[in-house]
Parts: C-alpha cells; structure tokens; sequence
C-alpha cells in the first residue's frame, strides 16, 4: 500500500541545541522517486526501521519506538537520531492521517555508498484491516532460524536485537508458511527455544501467568507486548521473561502473536495443534490497544 504522505529529513546531529526543526522536513511526493540509486536502504537494506500504530490521528506510544530506533541504531554502528527532530516528524505526519487506523513509518539509512551523511524519511498510510485476524485468530508453523539461543551473545553482529531493513529473511519466512497452509511463523532456535514472529512478538498464557520468550535470546523487544504486559500486570496478572522450550508451545492455554499495526492476533493452530480461542480477552486486549497509548 503507497504511502499517503511523506517528509525526507534533513538529519540534524543527536546534539543540535534548537526546539524547532520544521526547516529539516521536505514533503515529497510519495508516489514519485525520491532516493538517489547510491541509497544504500535499497542496495544492502542497510539501516533501520520503525512502524507506529496511528489510531485516529492519535500515534501510539511514540516515545518507545523512538527509543528503539536509537537502540537500533546504536547497534548498528549509525548515528544517533536526534529524537526530538523525529517526534517532530511523527506529528507533522500525523496531522495528515485522518480517521481510523493507519500506520507511520521511520526510516533511518546509512545514506548514500561513500557519502558522509544518513538518510532519514517518514511515511504514513492506511493500515492494514486486521479485523478478521483479531476476531478469528490465526494459524503458524514454526519455523527453525538455524541459530543457537546463545548466538546473539557470541555473534553480536548478526544484529539479531536490531530492528534492521534487511527484512528478506522475514519475509521468506512468511511466504514458507503461507505454502505451509499457515497465516504466520514463529522463529524457534536450532536447540529447541521459542524466538519471535518475523513481524511480532508472542504471548503465551499459561493459567494466570503471561509469558513471552527472552529478549536476552536476540528478540526484538516488542512494543505492543511491553505495553500489554503493563496493562495485565496492573490488571493483577502475573507477566514472565522466560526461555520457552519450542516442545511447550501446543500445551499454552492461549497465544497471541502482538505487533503494533496488526495489535493482538490470537493463535488457533501451531504446528497442526489446535489451541483455544479466548475471544472475550482477546477483544479486551485489542480495546486496550485501540485505545490512546502514550
């Protein structure tokens, strides 16, 4: 889906002392070409990424996905944004979206092969309709990453907490599983652990106890899944960071896969298993994250 509105970004130093950085957006045309063929986003997927949910006009939890494009950066050795300059953006392209669900897209490239300066771009566009996936559920496979759990911590630059533009592996995942006969993948360990979705983050519940796999194992830390663990512990649920055994899957009492576009999509098959479809608390969290979040 093309984008509706788009701003390049003059990218302004994560020092720059000034309040007001209006004169560092250019709208663009986002039905137009826009980046110079030397862009390396396009030649490597060199650089990194964010989706913000837009909930009529309103983007969700700015502050926490600003954070983790500056995480992702760090770790992939670019500059620093400049969050101010980017929160800015965020509104600027808000203010455009209208009603309804849409979601914002950052974009932080290592810029031009050989020149001295980042690219940086943000878009909007109407969202995806994931009604039937929030109502229905979903089925996933899961599907071997061909790494130990350990291999983020002795490989740290396959950049597995990265939240990169090299989404080609991501993306074959899902095909996989669409030939698999499945909606989704959740990414499992070469010794048998529990990782992520290519595009989300899982929650398992498992009596009164949510879980969701480690972070520690490489996971991109999912930003829906830290809001909606908030919210359940507040609700008195218990919340757990644990090593999920792939073997334990099946046994949960219920899974969501949560993401901040499609939000909490509940799982009825993995693997072949049927798992319950808990539609009261499902549509219970999918109204949280409907809601304003800041």
């Amino acid at each position: 889906m093309a984008p509706s509105y788009a701003l390049l970004i003059d990218i302004a130093p994560a020092d720059a002392d000034r309040a007001d950085f209006a004169d560092t957006f250019t709208v663009i045309d986002p039905a137009q070409p826009a980046l110079p063929v030397g862009e390396l986003s396009a030649q490597r997927g060199d650089g990194v990424f964010e989706s913000i949910g837009l909930i009529d006009g309103h983007a969700q939890e700015v502050t926490a996905h600003l954070e983790r494009l500056a995480h992702s950066a760090e770790l992939c050795d670019l500059p620093a944004p400049h969050l101010s300059q980017w929160r800015q953006a965020v509104a600027q392209v808000a203010a455009h979206a209208g009603a309804g669900e849409a979601v914002i897209k950052l974009v932080l490239s290592r810029g031009v092969e050989g020149g001295q300066s980042p690219t940086g771009w943000v878009t909007v566009a109407p969202a995806t309709d994931f009604a039937a996936s929030r109502a229905d559920g979903i089925r996933v496979v899961t599907l071997d990453r061909g790494c130990p759990l350990d291999a983020p911590a002795r490989a740290p630059w396959l950049l597995s907490g990265a939240k990169t533009l090299s989404y080609a592996v991501n993306m074959a995942a899902l095909r996989e599983a669409k030939r698999r006969g499945a909606d989704d993948a959740i990414f499992t360990t070469s010794d048998g652990f529990v990782l992520e979705a290519p595009t989300a983050s899982l929650i398992l519940r498992r009596g009164d106890t949510f879980v969701t796999p480690a972070p520690t194992g490489g996971i991109l830390h999912g930003t829906t899944q830290v809001s909606l663990f908030a919210r359940l512990a507040a609700q008195g649920f218990a919340v757990a960071y644990e090593e999920v055994p792939a073997s334990t899957l099946a046994s949960a009492d219920a899974a969501w896969l949560v993401s901040s576009v499609r939000l909490a999509a509940p799982i009825i098959d993995i693997d072949g298993l049927s798992l319950p479809l808990e539609r009261e608390l499902t549509a219970s969290l999918n109204a949280y994250l409907l809601s304003g979040r800041d």
